[in-house]
């Protein structure tokens, strides 16, 4: 575990969570580093993975985070198993995981920062009529926004897209004050999202770098 980086993190930036991607653990005994220097949150793009990873560590106060993008033919299968989602992308899910959530579940809008056509999200103009369209709904509720930079060098570039997200952020948790956390800061673009105002960083790779 990269303890110098996320000692760092936390002496810098104490209210930022750090969410590591479990799709680099692939057993047990791989998470129990990480498990037992205190790191409690992963989050995992893969359904039947989660599954199995949650059954791993079911003796463990672990709070699992869904980061990928959610089928709603797979809402049924996974919805109750998870504790947040970081992926609601589109009406038709959202409408599955009401009808199929047992409880509220805390959710990130996806939004489409950088505008690709392969990456999933609501456009910036898009996201307050959706979140107007799901007010009523009983088992959702948007804590904040999610937003994946382009994967690129150019970090002014990285910087515009994730301060368009933390500016819409700003916007709307004037009408909806739930939505306090951004959710964006990935290995590669994780110092410019702290500097923005990240409350969020989804971590993979990094934090493998060094022993404990």
């Amino acid at each position: 575990m990269n303890k110098q980086l996320v000692d760092t993190i936390k002496k810098d930036y104490p209210n930022v969570k750090i969410v590591m991607a479990s799709k680099y653990l692939e057993d047990k005994a791989s998470f129990m580093p990480f498990v037992e220097a205190g790191q409690l949150d992963f989050g995992e793009n893969r359904v039947e993975a989660l599954e199995t990873k949650r059954e791993w560590l079911k003796d463990y106060p672990i709070t699992w985070h869904y980061i990928g993008t959610l089928q709603t033919k797979k809402v049924k299968q996974i919805i109750n198993a998870i504790d947040i989602l970081h992926s609601l992308d589109r009406l038709k899910l959202a409408k599955e995981i009401e009808k199929r959530r047992e409880g509220i579940l805390p959710c990130f809008v996806q939004v489409n920062i950088s505008d690709e056509s392969q990456k999933h999200g609501f456009d910036l103009e898009t996201v307050e009529a959706f979140l107007e369209s799901i007010k009523d709904f009983e088992h959702i509720t948007v804590i904040g926004l999610m937003g994946m930079a382009s994967d690129t060098n150019d970090e002014a570039l990285i910087r515009k897209q994730l301060t368009s997200l933390k500016t819409l952020r700003d916007q709307l948790q004037k009408q909806y004050p739930s939505i306090k956390e951004l959710s964006m800061g990935m290995t590669q673009d994780y110092h410019i999202a702290l500097d923005v105002g990240t409350t969020v960083l989804r971590l993979g790779r990094i934090l493998l770098t060094e022993g404990l």
